[in-house]
């Protein structure tokens, strides 16, 4: 990959759908929406503008002959390619260049046909545009040479067209939404080389062994059943990023990491006025407990349970908090939950627990190595008050939230979303997955 973003410009005669911005104002003045427009007076900085779509991560894709790219949408209507950072200035500019990794023969393309905002069709945007802004637009200026190259994308892609009465008679149950994945393709700490700003900081990173870089686990971990399916079920609650404290015991004489309780956060990560007040009381908690703070855990909802770059570093930070609060070494333990990545195998979440080990001192402007930590899973013999009363106050904090899991959807075809989550609870605990009234999620 490219160590800083590359503009691609290319797709040919399609380029000419980049207006400049002056151009992009006049459409939105009452004299620039009476005149009669083309397909190629309406860009992706015009939809924006005009919030028929919203910029955001992962929100583009691409199907071509059996291949998926997936983009961000930038906000200034540029596209960054997911895998490689590249920058593309239009739909079609991005196409054209997927189009001919997969089939060099492919010359051009309607991006707008080819590249779909959240599962559907750019061009689907561009008609509502023109309905909203000039309803006496002829629509066949709208679609010209569209409804070709949609066409040929439905060749291109194997598929065949279905009468809508057919594609209705074949539906299947609600699945729960996967247009979220971002479908990241993890690299290899050996391909980051020397920290570069310019990198995408949600660039996720495969894990080492300690014996990959030739040492031993500094420590032992034990982390209580209890944790396990706390920590679970505030991930699975909602399809945004949560995150939450570990504490727990640290015996120098066995350089034993006992993990006996989950502080989950009950705010938004972007909510900073409330961070205060939550972690404040979760200190008051651990204190109250005898535990000490050990580590902590956060989500990635829709993606591998692998650390991106951004996490190493909050994962050192974290580390060198702990290890200054202190005299002697303390570790502290990172956990990644991946509740609904598809690429899991089955329905349980992949669970990755990790340390930092910094980078050598010859190469101090390097990132920290992200590596795999074993753990001892110790089973409680019964579900705590204290976790049960902490499960009751995560429903009520999401009940309302816009981002709560709807758990009538279907994760596949024969399990529902509180089927998953009571087999989560079930493989985290000695209880069974009834252990949790379902009143709780109602």
């Amino acid at each position: 990959p490219p160590l800083s973003p590359q503009v691609v410009e290319e797709g040919g005669e399609e380029e000419e759908e980049e207006l400049s911005g002056g151009e992009e104002s006049d459409l939105r003045t009452p004299s620039g929406r009476g005149s009669l427009l083309t397909r190629r007076g309406i860009t992706l900085r015009v939809l924006l503008k005009d919030s028929l779509v919203e910029p955001g991560d992962g929100v583009l894709s691409i199907h071509y002959l059996g291949k998926k790219f997936v983009g961000d949408l930038l906000n200034d209507g540029k596209i960054r390619w997911v895998e490689t950072g590249q920058i593309f200035n239009s739909p079609s500019a991005w196409a054209t260049h997927c189009k001919r990794l997969v089939n060099p023969a492919k010359k051009s393309g309607c991006g707008w046909a080819s590249v779909r905002y959240r599962g559907q069709k750019l061009v689907q945007y561009k008609t509502s545009w023109l309905h909203k802004y000039q309803p006496s637009a002829d629509m066949s200026l709208v679609s010209e040479g569209e409804d070709d190259e949609m066409g040929d994308e439905e060749e291109e892609e194997g598929k065949t067209a279905v009468p809508t009465d057919d594609k209705n008679r074949k539906n299947k149950p609600d699945l729960v939404p996967r247009r979220g994945d971002r479908e990241r393709i993890p690299v290899r700490y050996c391909t980051l080389g020397t920290r570069d700003a310019a990198r995408d900081p949600h660039t996720l990173v495969e894990l080492s062994a300690f014996s990959a870089i030739n040492r031993f686990q500094p420590f032992n971990v034990a982390v209580s059943s209890n944790v396990l399916l706390l920590m679970d079920f505030h991930c699975h609650l909602t399809t945004s990023e949560v995150v939450g404290y570990l504490g727990g015991r640290w015996d120098t004489n066995t350089q034993l990491l006992t993990v006996l309780r989950a502080f989950p956060c009950r705010t938004r990560l972007a909510d900073r006025d409330s961070a205060s007040a939550v972690e404040e009381e979760i200190c008051q908690n651990l204190f109250m407990r005898g535990l000490s703070l050990v580590g902590w855990y956060h989500s990635h909802p829709r993606g591998p349970a692998l650390p991106s770059l951004q996490d190493i570093d909050s994962q050192m930070d974290h580390q060198l908090r702990l290890q200054g609060s202190s005299n002697g070494f303390q570790p502290c333990l990172g956990i990644i939950c991946g509740p609904y990545y598809h690429g899991n195998q089955g329905v349980a979440s992949t669970i990755t627990p990790f340390w930092v080990v910094p980078p050598p001192e010859q190469r101090p402007n390097d990132y920290g190595i992200p590596v795999a930590v074993e753990v001892t899973y110790v089973q409680d013999n019964f579900l705590t008050s204290d976790v049960l009363n902490e499960m009751m106050l995560l429903v009520d904090f999401y009940r309302a939230a816009p981002d709560l899991v709807q758990f009538h959807q279907f994760w596949c075809p024969d399990t529902t979303m509180m089927d998953k989550i009571k087999v989560c609870s079930y493989k985290n605990s000695l209880t069974t997955g009834n252990c949790i009234p379902t009143n709780f999620l109602a």
